[in-house]
């Protein structure tokens, strides 16, 4: 970008005067904008530059007084109310390449925003620059390769469906406005992670801007390095402008639904599960949620989504169903959208959450008692489960990032309120459910929980490899607000 452009001639004073959000400056382009850099101090950005880059976006520069401004600083979870210096709503991936080149050159904190979904908020940042990919939702589905190509900022439900269209899926998360970007990079679990593996093992290639600002199609062939990274390594390696997927031959209506217990049910119910879940086809996918009603009754609920023959589904799962007295019994066969849309209003944008999460390599007798131990009765909080298992654990656990490839499920605790006055009690009655878990994991999910151990301690055997290609990507660390890995010194 050149930089003498701005603020010397009639054309640019006309612009800075007509569109919101342009920096009023003199002859000199002497404005400057409090901004807050990657240590944390109080920065200025120069007016001048702020106007060469908006002008070189084909999206949208927003600051402050844009009238588009709060919108786009929201994301999902209402609990981060956070206000960027500069919002780039990027058009393409040269749009992301000029403002990540943009915050380099200054040191500027850096927050990228997907589908905005990250729990702990870290999609959006007080006094830097938010790389907001909403506008690059584009989903293009190749039948007859069987690959789907997914835009930065694309969500899952437009994953889903595109796919669907022509008979095929891949693994997608279990709330349909989640972000593909977050979702993958984390390693990506979901409702047929059993049968067709992690979103990660289905990524056949993806184009990603590096901290250099430089634009790079990556996969087993190009940059196999870069690429195994970003499988797992999470949003530490540069901003994915677009990811390319296998697709898998799939029926839009599948054996699937809950079944629901009250929750003086819940010895019976998981003591059964404990023993039943690890024979299970590849084909089943089924875990339990301890969880509270809005009229304060305590129930277990077994999810279930079976990804074959319904014949064979129903012989399957006979045996759960014939556990205990279930209140309700609601597997058949349903839309597979049906099942991937149906928390979209519980975790709808703007409730207030906050979760913590544990990986567990064995649902054993002592974790059940735990399980029934800890339940309490409270409407906002919930005990929730992701399996894993089949197609995710035959993985070589160092083939990819993703560090818990022997994990048999995911514990999560948390949930959802609306009023503010209860953020502090819930997040600390989340804790304490948590912690009297957690002796029974090892590890987090580093897509929805970044206070667990460090995470050189969650990535084990990988972490040194991910520092090396972090020291050659990002040797700075812009992208920091994730659960960051630092750069190898030296």
């Amino acid at each position: 970008m050149d930089r003498r452009r701005f603020c010397q001639t009639t054309l640019a004073a006309g612009m800075t005067a007509a569109l919101p959000g342009f920096v009023a400056c003199d002859s000199r382009g002497s404005a400057r904008i409090p901004a807050i850099s990657l240590s944390g101090s109080g920065i200025e950005l120069e007016g001048a530059a702020v106007n060469e880059l908006a002008e070189a976006l084909a999206g949208d520069l927003l600051l402050a007084d844009h009238p588009d401004y709060d919108v786009a600083r929201r994301i999902w979870n209402g609990m981060h109310d956070k206000r960027p210096a500069l919002i780039a709503r990027c058009a393409n991936a040269t749009d992301v390449s000029h403002a990540v080149t943009f915050a380099r050159e200054r040191e500027l904190l850096v927050a990228v925003r997907g589908g905005g979904h990250s729990w702990p908020g870290k999609s959006v940042c007080d006094g830097g620059l938010m790389i907001d990919l909403s506008q690059m939702d584009a989903v293009r589905v190749d039948a007859e390769a069987r690959r789907a190509h997914a835009s930065g900022g694309a969500l899952l439900a437009g994953l889903d469906t595109a796919a669907l269209e022509h008979g095929l899926i891949t693994t997608a998360g279990v709330v349909s406005h989640t972000g593909v970007g977050g979702f993958t990079l984390g390693g990506g679990f979901g409702r047929l992670n059993r049968k067709h593996g992690l979103a990660i093992d289905n990524l056949v290639s993806a184009e990603i801007v590096t901290a250099d600002g430089e634009v790079h199609r990556i996969s087993e062939e190009q940059d196999p390095d870069l690429f195994w990274a970003i499988r797992g390594g999470g949003g530490n390696f540069g901003v994915v402008t677009e990811f390319e997927y296998r697709l898998h031959p799939f029926e839009p209506n599948v054996f699937s639904g809950a079944i629901i217990w009250p929750i003086a049910q819940a010895r019976e119910v998981l003591d059964f599960y404990g023993q039943w879940y690890s024979g299970l086809s590849d084909d089943m996918y089924v875990g339990p949620t301890m969880a509270t009603t809005p009229d304060g009754q305590g129930i277990i609920v077994m999810e279930v989504v079976f990804a074959g023959d319904p014949a064979a589904g129903e012989r399957e799962l006979a045996p759960l169903r014939a556990i205990g007295q279930p209140m309700d019994d609601g597997v058949d066969l349903n839309p597979y959208m049906a099942m991937q849309t149906k928390d979209d209003v519980a975790f709808g944008h703007g409730v207030r959450s906050y979760v913590k999460s544990g990986m567990v390599r064995e649902v054993t007798p002592d974790l059940v008692d735990a399980m029934i131990g800890t339940h309490r009765i409270d409407p906002r909080l919930g005990m929730f489960t992701h399996t894993a298992g089949g197609a995710v654990s035959r993985v070589d656990e160092l083939a990819t990032a993703f560090p818990h490839r022997n994990a048999e499920t995911m514990i999560i605790i948390g949930g959802g309120w609306a009023d503010p006055a209860q953020d502090d009690e819930a997040i600390a009655a989340s804790r304490e459910w948590f912690y009297e878990l957690e002796p029974y994991t090892g590890g987090y999910y580093d897509n929805i929980d970044y206070e667990g151990d460090a995470a050189s301690g969650n990535y084990g055997p990988a972490y040194e490899r991910l520092t090396r290609i972090k020291a050659a990507h990002d040797p700075t660390n812009l992208f920091r607000l994730n659960s960051n890995i630092q750069p190898a010194s030296g």
